[in-house]
């Protein structure tokens, strides 16, 4: 009877025939590389099972294609699909906390100075490039991104339209600063559950 490791051996098998051009100590660090990242995202994630863990990493033959592209005895070939995010997170160019922070930071800065036209400006350019970062960005699965988008962007923003526009909310500074302090409880609380569940 197979026991649930089975998929794991069987993943990382197959990475090792697709990566034999590799010299046998790069291969064995990438292998040591995966497996270790396989068990960092089980422990992370206990839910998920063995198939979607692997299934995060990508192809067996995508990550063996980038590591021999990566040590120049990979051919053309080997490259073609070398732009997948396959490769173990921490190669990303951008740190995790920049999207987090830029999505954050910048909506606290505009409550503690509302009255600034060109800084309203600044701090929604800024976070909407903290958007794309998030949404590009080989931290966090689609579901967690569409997720945090919707949190930390689309939601404020459609409370932000609706309390411009109609006479829904209620009118003066007090009731603008609670509104204030709720979105910024949703958006610490949102980057607070993308750090924690961002892969290794």
């Amino acid at each position: 009877m197979k026991t649930p490791a089975d998929p794991v051996r069987d993943y990382l098998s197959a990475v090792e025939r697709e990566a034999s051009a590799l010299p046998a100590d790069r291969r064995q660090e990438l292998l040591a590389d995966l497996a270790e990242h396989i068990e960092v995202t089980r422990a992370e994630h206990p839910e998920a099972g063995p198939g979607e863990v692997l299934a995060r990493l990508g192809d067996p033959r995508t990550i063996a294609g980038t590591a021999l592209a990566e040590a120049g005895t990979g051919t053309a070939g080997a490259a073609w699909d070398r732009p997948r995010a396959a490769a173990p997170a921490r190669r990303a160019k951008v740190h995790p906390s920049v999207p987090l922070l830029l999505i954050t930071l910048p909506f606290l800065l505009a409550t503690v100075v509302p009255d600034a036209p060109a800084l309203q400006l600044c701090v929604g350019t800024l976070r909407i490039i903290g958007a794309v970062f998030l949404c590009t960005s080989v931290f966090w699965t689609p579901v967690q991104k569409t997720v945090g988008v919707l949190l930390a962007i689309a939601l404020p923003a459609t409370a932000n339209i609706v309390w411009e526009v109609t006479t829904v909310a209620p009118a003066g500074d007090e009731p603008a600063l609670v509104a204030n302090l709720a979105t910024l409880a949703l958006l610490a609380a949102t980057s607070t559950w993308l750090w924690r569940s961002r892969r290794a």
